[in-house]
């Protein structure tokens, strides 16, 4: 998943003010580039907790303008992203999630939590007990 960001020059500061048109809650800032865009991963990891926490579906990436700087989220967590709002889509309970896995609703908890590290096959499972499958591909 890559998120479209926008870097607005900030004249009084100096710098640049980084947001995502998809993610309105990631707000941040640097004073060069480099360090706009290294801010604007952190903030956006941190929203999505936000998403996580509430249990509402992150949005879809918009398509970035030609040109435009994107942040990329790791595999890991772009692949719990469509777990979460899956889960969302369907209103399915961690605990019905776990009798569909066979396990408990604390591990089911554990696959929507981004500070947990997960195997990949975890999440593949939990999207083929809610009838989806989870399709890589190197581009």
């Amino acid at each position: 998943m890559e998120f479209p960001v926008i870097l607005t020059p900030d004249e009084e500061a100096g710098g640049f003010v980084v947001t995502f048109p998809d993610i309105p809650e990631a707000i941040t800032q640097g004073e060069t580039l480099d360090e706009a865009l290294a801010m604007a991963q952190d903030v956006l990891e941190t929203a999505l907790e936000a998403y996580f926490d509430d249990k509402r579906a992150v949005p879809t990436p918009s398509q970035p303008e030609h040109g435009q700087h994107v942040i990329e989220l790791p595999a890991s967590l772009s692949a719990k992203v469509l777990l979460l709002n899956e889960i969302v889509k369907q209103s399915i309970r961690p605990v019905e999630l776990a009798r569909r896995l066979n396990t408990t609703p604390q591990e089911v908890n554990r696959l929507t939590n981004l500070r947990h590290t997960t195997r990949i096959d975890g999440i593949d499972s939990a999207l083929r007990a809610l009838g989806k499958r989870l399709k890589i591909r190197v581009v």
